[in-house]
């Protein structure tokens, strides 16, 4: 027999213990049906997304990303989504994000040197060395590195809906959100998608109350340094409701096409009274320069009145949160002219 009797709880006491018990099992269990509710529970998987006529099946949220350019990135990092990012490829001006977001992109490697990337944001790439990175997806597609080219290594390749090659719709801010949502489906991040996108609409909204009421013309162009007049971007292009809701007619609106070469005699002729440049990455001096330098620009309304700015392209290109802030800067620096 013990020196001492075993000791033993009241009743009262045993019964307020599993009651706590009971509540703590009953809180953790709502905060898992809470998380799952949030990203989708068990039957957000598997999941099949249509992208450039493909469809692709998702048996869970990608973990291995490839960037293969830039305009990702921001809705990346508002969904926690850059830690995946294994390896990128082009180019990443720092104008694009915040000085946190820049600091983790600088982090993941490259596979491309800034050296090997030309004025245009071309760049050499085999699909053998993306594959050797063993991605469960590639962001971007570039010269070599083809949504077919990647099929036969079971690897999903997603282009912005906008920049794929049978595209024909006009876009607008609504495949922004849309983007945005679909990324939050593929990630199983939908309840911060939902916020973001949300977020966005009303960035929108709030940054067009700010556009000038006057009625004037607008063109947004790709020059070529040392070449002519460069392209130009039609209806089929996010540029357009970008300069609609800056409160500007597009010029070029009545063409149905995405981007086209366009001669300096019609840039002259449709006479722009601003003018939006656009360029990848480098110095934009020679964009603007090679604007100027037009035989007969001087008469144009823009190069007269000084109204040109020349901006980054994912700025306006293809439909992404970035356009929302370079729907701010077209209306920052045009909005106030007579």
């Amino acid at each position: 027999m013990p020196a001492t009797p075993p000791r033993t709880r009241p009743p009262r006491l045993l019964g307020l213990l599993g009651l706590l018990l009971l509540l703590s099992a009953c809180a953790e269990t709502t905060d898992e049906v809470a998380e799952a509710e949030a990203h989708g529970g068990d039957d957000a998987y598997p999941l099949t997304v249509e992208n450039c006529g493909r469809e692709f099946t998702f048996e869970e949220p990608p973990e291995r990303i490839l960037l293969l350019h830039s305009a990702p990135v921001t809705t990346l990092a508002e969904l926690d989504l850059l830690d995946r990012v294994v390896a990128k490829a082009g180019a990443f001006p720092e104008e694009y994000v915040d000085a946190e977001t820049r600091e983790r992109l600088e982090e993941i490697p490259s596979l491309v040197g800034a050296d090997a990337i030309d004025a245009d944001g071309h760049y050499e790439l085999s699909q053998e060395e993306v594959v050797a990175q063993e991605p469960d997806l590639v962001m971007g597609e570039t010269d070599g590195v083809t949504q077919d080219g990647l099929a036969d290594a079971g690897i999903p390749l997603l282009i912005v809906p906008s920049q794929c090659p049978a595209a024909a719709d006009s876009p607008d801010f609504g495949d922004v959100y849309d983007l945005v949502e679909t990324y939050g489906e593929i990630f199983d991040r939908r309840e911060a998608a939902g916020v973001y996108a949300e977020q966005l609409r009303s960035d929108v909204e709030r940054i067009r109350a700010d556009a000038a009421q006057e009625e004037r013309t607008a063109a947004a162009l790709y020059p070529t340094p040392g070449g002519g007049a460069g392209w130009a971007y039609g209806n089929v292009s996010m540029v357009h409701p970008q300069l609609e809701a800056a409160g500007f007619e597009n010029v070029f609106g009545d063409v149905d096409e995405r981007v086209f070469e366009v001669s300096a005699e019609e840039l002259l002729e449709r006479d722009p009274d601003v003018l939006v440049l656009l360029h990848i990455t480098g110095d934009p001096d020679p964009f603007e320069e090679a604007v100027r330098s037009l035989p007969g620009a001087e008469g144009m309304t823009a190069v007269r009145e000084d109204a040109i700015l020349v901006q980054l392209f994912n700025f306006s290109e293809p439909p992404t949160p970035l356009t929302v802030d370079g729907l701010a800067r077209i209306i920052e620096a045009f909005g106030d002219r007579p």
